[in-house]
């Protein structure tokens, strides 16, 4: 101040870095191109894929780069799970590039370049520099995506009357590309060829501050897409075993923005709910969660994932999906939802068995509520309500380790998602670790091998004493009413399991409501829900 006075009293202009200060600062941040010696990223944890990407773009005359997360991961020594790729070329033009390119999505039309196939392939996400525009400059309706599709479709950048972007698809310069990304660690484009890390927002020196920092005020970047509260959940989580933590203004919002994941549309927020549990951090996503206040609310099944993060079971089940994830190893969404609602669909199962109910039918029953109660309406529920339908129905099979079930048991699609899950219910002491130990070795063993494991259940099972059966003397007068076409049951009904494993996986005989056959008559096949080869028993009860 006191130098500014004399300068002024003695008419001395300003000097150029004065004047300098002055400028107002660019929303667009300043460039800054980081060379290798000081970011220090190790070219040998870049994906070939994603190199190849960069290259074929820049050979066709257009600038391509590394862009976001995978850039973030680089600086700090992390291997990038995935890869993006940011370039001035359009949708169409990169789609041109590449032989096997899809253009996807209608709120922010990317291209997916797809390398290899079946389990091993590999997609690189390309998409172009958007243009940083004010809200207030954008078309508003006023519904959402579903029920303004028709209004939206000639539209390039829309938002509806909260302020959350429904399209954003103008193309604009690199700075202003990087300005509309969320946090300044993720807003970082490197070139590998180059080796340069382009950076506008001071995101290299976030990273060295360990600092998760949002670009912009916080609130409005919050409101123009509420989904960034669970991206800033799962980086926290992914990044605070590395130290890193939130700035104040960044985190202060979250709690009282949360409601604004009402309008998402649930497909979306269902995605986003696998990504916190599948990308190798769930039960550090879910410390941050309950930390930040955002423990329910969110989604209802993420609600179930937080509350039952404590049981044995699901916590072992997150736990070794962590695990696998940090070996590369794939996981499935549907084991792991599988795992999150075994509880429910266990209680549920577990009631009817208690009421008398056959195993199969009570357990597809249990499952259907679990369903309706907990999975709702989202997309792609049946081929995922179908692979968790296969890993649950499996369980009472194991049970059978007699005759040609097993065999038939180990050649099923999914036998290793069962399996699994069978070995996580042994080692929570669900069912006797002796189970899951011959599966897991008839699984690997060769046929004679096999044979012979069969053939001593059998003994085992032989000379196991076996529980009579308690019948319910049906009375003539009764033999129309409801009651008479269920089937009886003994007094363990309280125990099914029990019974069920010991009787070879047999439901007990239903009473028929026809006469007798003569003894002379063979009896062509076992009831349903009985085991590929019937005891006398079965096959001769009425």
């Amino acid at each position: 101040m006191i130098k500014k006075f004399i300068d002024k009293l003695f008419g001395k202009a300003p000097g150029p870095e004065s004047a300098a200060k002055r400028v107002k600062k660019s929303p667009f941040g300043t460039r800054h191109d980081i060379p290798v010696k000081e970011h220090g990223i190790n070219t040998k944890l870049v994906d070939e894929r994603a190199w190849d990407v960069v290259h074929t773009l820049k050979e066709a005359g257009f600038q391509a780069y590394i862009v976001g997360g995978a850039v973030r991961d680089l600086l700090v020594g992390l291997r990038p799970k995935d890869f993006d790729v940011a370039t001035d070329a359009t949708p169409e033009q990169v789609k041109q590039l590449f032989r096997r390119a899809f253009i996807i999505g209608r709120r922010f039309r990317i291209v997916h370049v797809i390398y290899g196939r079946g389990r091993e392939h590999e997609v690189i996400e390309v998409s172009t520099f958007r243009a940083h525009l004010d809200s207030s400059q954008a078309e508003q309706v006023g519904g959402n995506e579903r029920t303004s599709k028709s209004e939206l479709a000639g539209m390039k950048h829309a938002v509806d009357a909260s302020g959350r972007v429904l399209r954003d698809n103008v193309w604009g310069p690199m700075e202003e590309d990087a300005a509309r990304r969320d946090f300044t660690i993720n807003a970082m484009y490197y070139d590998p060829e180059t080796q340069i890390v382009v950076d506008y927002h001071n995101g290299i020196k976030d990273a060295k501050k360990k600092i998760i920092r949002m670009i912009g005020d916080p609130a409005v970047r919050y409101r123009e897409d509420p989904v960034r509260i669970i991206r800033a959940v799962r980086f926290a989580a992914k990044l605070s075993a590395l130290g890193f933590r939130f700035e104040d203004k960044t985190v202060a919002p979250l709690r009282e923005m949360k409601g604004l994941l009402a309008d998402v549309p649930q497909s979306r927020l269902f995605d986003e709910m696998l990504k916190l549990l599948q990308t190798g951090h769930a039960l550090a996503s879910i410390e941050q969660l309950k930390a930040l206040g955002l423990g329910t609310g969110i989604y209802p099944l993420l609600d179930v994932v937080v509350e039952a993060a404590d049981q044995p079971f699901l916590n072992l089940a997150l736990s070794d999906t962590d695990r696998r994830v940090g070996e590369g190893k794939p996981v499935a969404p549907s084991f792991l939802l599988s795992c999150v609602l075994w509880s429910d669909v266990r209680d549920g199962w577990a009631r009817r068995l208690k009421r008398g109910e056959h195993t199969m039918p009570a357990l597809q029953d249990a499952i259907d509520d679990a369903f309706n109660a907990k999975i709702g309406d989202v997309s792609g529920r049946g081929k995922l309500g179908t692979d968790m339908r296969e890993i649950w129905t499996m369980q009472p099979r194991f049970e059978k380790r007699v005759g040609s079930s097993p065999y038939s048991l180990l050649e099923q699609p999914r036998f290793r998602a069962g399996f699994d899950f069978l070995r996580l219910r042994a080692q929570t002491g669900e069912v006797d670790t002796e189970l899951a130990e011959w599966w897991e070795k008839f699984s690997t063993a060769y046929d004679d091998e096999r044979h012979a494991m069969i053939e001593a259940v059998r003994q085992a099972q032989l000379q196991k004493p076996q529980q009579p059966r308690t019948r319910v003397k049906r009375q003539d007068g009764d033999a129309g009413s409801p009651a008479a076409g269920k089937s009886s049951v003994g007094a363990d009904a309280g125990q099914p399991a029990e019974t069920f494993a010991e009787q070879g996986d047999m439901a007990p005989a239903k009473k028929r409501r026809r006469r007798r056959k003569p003894a002379n008559r063979v009896n062509p096949g076992a009831a349903e829900g009985s085991s590929d080869q019937p005891s006398p028993d079965a096959a001769s009860s009425s």
